[in-house]
């Protein structure tokens, strides 16, 4: 078929008449013309390219994708409500259930990411294409993740919000005020009556509750007037107290820097000059400058709340600090030796200080030298599913066939991370097993685990500790390893997992497995599964693509918690000879066979709104004119819209958009795509997506051009939902009429 003519610019400046709109419509929304089929809804659009502005908070000025936001004021605070915008930046769910629980008594760790003042690549909701982005991945060490600015309000992009709570831990965004204008603004809050202060915590709870992150760490580094300072603790008691009744597990921390006097005078400590603001929240976070002296004489004022009490350590070393940079487990060892909690400030110091190209190894060194003074938590929920993935890579790949090439990164694709460390085997001292992540193979996202190691003649089956779970056994349970083992090697893989007596176990507080109440498995594989797994069982047992094995197992226990999962590898039975072996690890679930019954909601009611169209500019033409002389469909137009569906977010880890381009239009990255061949726009983890700037074809006069969007489910268990049930849009476009 011909391919429609180009759309003029003369054409198009002529706005076309306006389609009546639907009741209750969104901003934007076009209303649906009719229904070709129960699952697809088909909108209309008349090009214009004078379109409806976007609210500049929510949306890059440039190409109009989606971004996160901070407050710079006072007013901007109180003026916010929650908009159908804010939803992009909504975290998929709250944080996954841990052990022991943030309100045990256990030193916790606490990391707050100061990086180079913030929404950096970070802020791009739907993801970017940064080549060498800063990503965190030592999860399981830390408890509480505060993203740090310098705005009055810093709301976590919800990458990172999605990305905490995965692993189980709590994030906190900044309320912060500082220098002459800070001063100001405290004042206009602080020194009046109790509505002032109560307007303003109402505000912060509002938007913690909205966006799912767990509360904040107030800041105020500027002096106070004597009414100013004497509102303080009632403001942090009402904060408190709104945010626990309305944020499940919330925390109000306050920063070591203003004294009851109302002075701006940093302490280093807990003392009777800043105990009335611990008094009225749920934390202290003191500065940096401290020696073990301070830690000494904390002990009185802290009480029986020595784990609310955050040792600050700034990583950075900068001023007179105890141990910074490579030397932080100094600092560690004294918080620890007095029982107190640590606060990590800006641990990205290994992405900005030193050599970008090195990050991933002096990332784990970091941590490796914290180790020691690092207690981990467990997570205690199921399904627990983790591809490795980073949340970044310099390709994409599906199920291990590779979708599209070049860098990406999107915090909200981070799978869960493992323990990272290397361990010396017991016998002669040449033994180790070293585990750390890499980009570049990957079985589904990004990165996948590589593990190296050398296993001596005198040493047996080596057990490698990835995850600590601490989950009661549902009746039935399947687990299920992804693996492939790089170049020559006899060694055998395994799955593994340790279990505890349900009974014996202190829930609440820090429990630990030992020959009495836990025990080893090797699962039994499973041959035969149930006709309704079959969509999870698909790839078991076979070789897949790229080299990689899957293998599935049913285990049925009863009365036990499921402890650490662990990888073992071992020599054939009968050698004796060293075993050296390289192996990536590309996915781990641990499933409740309940759950895989369970059918799947349907994604449903998809709509298109917000449309924008541009013209392709002069160079991108000369090239699409060149693809039409080979064969290809021409792409005169940019297309974006925003997409929205309904579905239940908790049976889900993400939506992958794709289009159907139609009568034209192709990848932003690889070109017009095959009959009927679905283009992958991104990835979605909440109700709705911004397609930005897609190439479609131009409609000819008198013809409709077409553009199909399908919005596919991703179970948590990690199974393909066919294209059948997938959620669908079309969108017709015509050209204004002359």
């Amino acid at each position: 078929m011909e391919a429609p003519g180009p759309v003029t610019r003369a054409a198009a400046r002529k706005r076309a008449p306006t389609i009546p709109e639907e009741p209750e419509r969104r901003p934007g929304q076009r209303r649906p013309r009719r229904r070709i089929e129960q699952e697809e809804a088909v909108f209309r659009e008349v090009v214009s390219f004078t379109p409806e502005p976007l609210p500049a908070r929510y949306y890059d000025k440039d190409t109009t994708k989606p971004v996160s936001f901070y407050f710079s004021s006072l007013e901007e605070l109180l003026a916010w409500t929650p908009d159908v915008e804010d939803s992009f930046n909504v975290a998929l769910e709250p944080s996954e259930c841990r052990q022991p629980p943030l309100s045990s008594q256990r030193p916790r760790t606490l990391l707050c990411h100061d990086m180079m003042g913030g929404y950096l690549d970070d802020k791009f909701i739907q993801g970017s294409v940064a080549s060498s982005p800063y990503c965190f991945y030592h999860w399981q060490c830390i408890d509480i993740f505060v993203y740090f600015s310098h705005h009055t309000v810093t709301i976590p992009p919800v990458g990172w919000t999605n990305a905490a709570h995965r692993h189980g831990v709590c994030v906190l965004g900044t309320f912060i005020t500082e220098w002459k204008d800070g001063a100001q603004l405290c004042e206009a809050f602080l020194a009046g009556d109790e509505r002032s202060y109560r307007a303003v915590a109402d505000q912060l709870v509002l938007i913690a509750q909205f966006f799912r992150f767990d509360g904040w760490l107030v800041n105020i580094e500027n002096s106070l007037s004597p009414a100013a300072v004497g509102n303080v603790p009632h403001f942090l008691r009402y904060l408190s107290a709104q945010l626990h009744q309305r944020v499940p597990g919330g925390l109000v921390l306050w920063y070591d820097s203003v004294v009851s006097s109302g002075q701006l005078k940093w302490q280093d400590e807990l003392n009777q000059h800043n105990r009335v603001f611990f008094d009225a929240c749920d934390g202290f976070f003191t500065n940096y400058n401290w020696r073990e002296e301070h830690l000494e004489r904390m002990r009185g004022p802290a009480g029986g709340r020595r784990a609310d009490v955050y040792v600050g350590v700034d990583v950075f070393a900068r001023s007179s600090v105890v141990g910074g940079q490579f030397d932080t487990h100094k600092s560690l060892e004294l918080i620890r030796k007095h029982g107190f909690s640590a606060a990590l400030f800006a641990p990205g110091w290994v992405y900005e200080c030193l050599e970008k190209k090195d990050f991933f190894q002096n990332q784990d060194k970091f941590w490796a030298l914290l180790e020691r003074y690092l207690p981990t938590h467990s997570i205690c929920s199921l399904p627990f599913v983790t591809s490795f993935c980073l949340g970044m890579g310099t390709r994409r790949v599906r199920y291990g066939q590779e979708e599209a090439v070049g860098p990406w990164y999107h915090p909200s694709a981070q799978e869960i991370q493992p323990l990272f460390a290397e361990h010396r085997l017991e016998g002669a001292g040449r033994g180790w097993v070293q585990t750390s992540c890499c980009l570049a193979d990957a079985w589904h996202g990004g990165s996948s685990l590589l593990i190296r190691g050398v296993i001596p003649p005198e040493v047996g089956p080596v057990a490698v500790r990835l995850f600590s779970l601490h989950v009661p056994v549902p009746p039935k349970i399947f687990l299920s390893l992804v693996y492939k083992l790089e170049g020559p090697s006899a060694v055998e893989v395994a799955l593994e997992l340790t279990t505890g007596d349900a009974g014996s176990c202190h829930v609440g507080g820090l429990w630990t497995l030992d020959a009495e109440t836990s025990s080893r498995h090797s699962p039994r594989p499973l041959r035969v599964p149930p006709t309704k797994l079959a969509r999870w069982v698909g790839r078991c047992g076979q070789q897949l693509h790229g080299g990689w094995v899957q293998r599935c197992y049913e285990v049925n226990l009863r009365g036990c918690l499921l402890g650490d999962l662990l990888v073992s590898f071992a020599r054939p039975a009968g050698s004796r000879e060293e075993a050296s072996f390289v192996c990536r690890l590309g996915e781990i679930q641990v499933v409740d066979a309940d759950s895989l019954l369970r059918p799947l909601p349907r994604v449903q009611a998809v709509t298109v709104s917000r449309v924008r169209w541009q013209l392709a500019a002069s160079e991108e033409e000369e090239e699409e004119e060149e693809e039409e002389e080979e064969g290809g469909t021409p792409a005169r137009l940019r297309l974006s819209c925003t997409l929205h569906w309904s579905y239940l977010l908790s049976p889900i880890r993400c939506f992958r958009i794709h289009c159907l381009p139609g009568s034209g239009g192709g990848s932003p990255h690889r070109g017009p795509p095959g009959p009927d061949k679905p283009v992958l726009l991104g990835l979605a983890f909440v109700n709705q997506y911004r397609v930005v700037e897609l190439p479609v074809a131009a409609a000819g006069p008198g013809r409709d051009g077409r553009v199909q969007f399908l919005v596919e489910p991703v179970p948590k268990e990690g199974f393909l939902v066919p294209q059948a049930e997938w959620g669908q849009a079309a969108l017709l476009y015509s050209l204004p009429q002359l």
